[in-house]
């Protein structure tokens, strides 16, 4: 390697302040923006990075490990012992027959689509079994497939202008389901393009509600990507609320609650960023949005709804590090009536953070357990999920760390 050349943290044998410098740089961030985001300063993190400070503690390296977006703690650590995939899931089964049908370019008339009617149907199914199934990645993966493959066809034969985009429209939907499926597996390629169809699909329908999910799932993979992705994230909301705006006055439901889902968003982004106040205005807009929705109404993709507001208040404290107001949203908030069994999980999984945040790390492994025995998949693809869980697998109590270890065992992050 040339002394030009920027050290590699996955190969070279770097000490940990190298491979944190290398790592932070990549994700476009100052030392003092990684010091705010992890409750330390830039003095700090420049004493760990130049070795004047020692390697942190675990809970701290986890900490980092969650803002840089490490997949493997192997990147930040160094240690070929500590082979964990924080925000990666360990690759379903079914992640090779769906990405072959994302890959595939079917160019002739080789597969007839059935009708549109059919189609749909298939697809409200797999929606269905998305919010039902516990095992929802083995269900929809089973599915996804040929739902792609029909899709594309329905695109390819439709003969009027009306006709494709009512059939670009279902792509799009289909491209959307898809990307739940593909969400923290180990393939972020393909989760991108999954992603960019979806979007060029959506465009091409003219459906604003399409249009709105797509983009929600892309502002969803740009934020999760790191903080280098917020500026995008924050892009697609704007430009996509601005497109809405005004069509809200006599939207009907559907097309409302993308809109403040997307509104909520923001809102997400912005506590990511540790913007307090405009964090917090923003879920008071999709509040007011979600008070217009019909009382017992839950968007079928996203579960935005006047009930899911509490989980989102909760998810905002604690995305502020507020640990004292994530356990009073927490407190506030009721999962049970999320019908959803992944986005219920995915709430008790915020839950748990906001008790850990407090804590309250006994309570934040109960919680955890319920969002297990939810929805077991959500939780063992989950990067917060596992990190509380690591950490308390090493701590000090020998009942809690039993408690962690035994769940550790059920997300496969230690061997039974």
């Amino acid at each position: 390697m040339s002394g030009a050349a920027t050290p590699d943290p996955y190969s070279d044998p770097l000490v940990f302040g190298q491979r944190l410098q290398i790592l932070r740089t990549r994700r476009g961030l100052t030392r003092e923006q990684l010091g705010g985001l992890a409750g330390r300063s830039g003095s700090w993190v420049k004493g760990v990075e130049t070795g004047r400070l020692k390697t942190p503690k675990l809970d701290v390296v986890l900490r980092l490990a969650e803002i840089l977006r490490v997949r493997d703690l192997r990147e930040l650590t160094g240690d070929q012992s500590l082979q964990i995939d924080l925000f990666a899931g360990p690759g379903h089964r079914r992640l090779p027959e769906v990405k072959a049908a994302v890959d595939a370019f079917p160019l002739g008339r080789e597969v007839e689509a059935p009708p549109a009617a059919h189609l749909g149907a298939r697809l409200a199914r797999a929606w269905a079994a998305r919010h039902r199934a516990p095992d929802h990645r083995e269900v929809v993966g089973a599915m996804l497939p040929g739902l792609i493959r029909d899709a594309q066809a329905l695109v390819r034969q439709a003969e009027t202008v009306k006709r494709r985009r009512a059939a670009h429209a279902v792509l799009a939907e289909v491209y959307s389901l898809a990307q739940f499926f593909v969400a923290y597996q180990p393939d972020a390629a393909l989760l991108w393009r999954v992603v960019e169809r979806g979007l060029v699909a959506a465009q091409e329908s003219e459906d604003p509600h399409v249009i709105g999910l797509a983009a929600w799932l892309a502002a969803q993979a740009q934020r999760d990507s790191g903080p280098s992705g917020f500026e995008a994230a924050d892009e697609v909301t704007h430009q996509t609320l601005a497109y809405l705006a005004p069509l809200l006055p006599d939207a009907n439901d559907d097309v409302l609650a993308i809109a403040g889902a997307l509104t909520f968003e923001t809102g997400y982004t912005a506590a990511r960023r540790g913007e307090t106040g405009t964090a917090w205005r923003h879920w008071d807009q999709a509040r007011d949005v979600a008070a217009r929705l019909p009382a017992g109404y839950f968007h079928p993709m996203t579960s935005f709804s006047r009930a899911i507001m509490g989980a989102h208040a909760v998810t905002v404290a604690v995305e502020l590090h507020q640990g004292g107001e994530s356990v009073r949203q927490a407190t506030a908030a009721d999962a049970d009536v999320i019908p959803s069994r992944p986005r219920r999980a995915r709430h008790q999984i915020e839950e748990a953070r906001g008790y850990h945040l407090d804590g309250q790390p006994d309570v934040a492994l109960a919680t955890l357990a319920r969002a297990h025995e939810a929805a077991p998949e959500t939780t063992r693809y989950n990067g917060y999920a596992k990190r509380i869980v690591l950490e308390e697998a090493e701590g000090k109590s020998p009942v809690r760390r039993r408690r962690a270890s035994e769940l550790a065992v059920k997300l496969g992050l230690l061997a039974a």
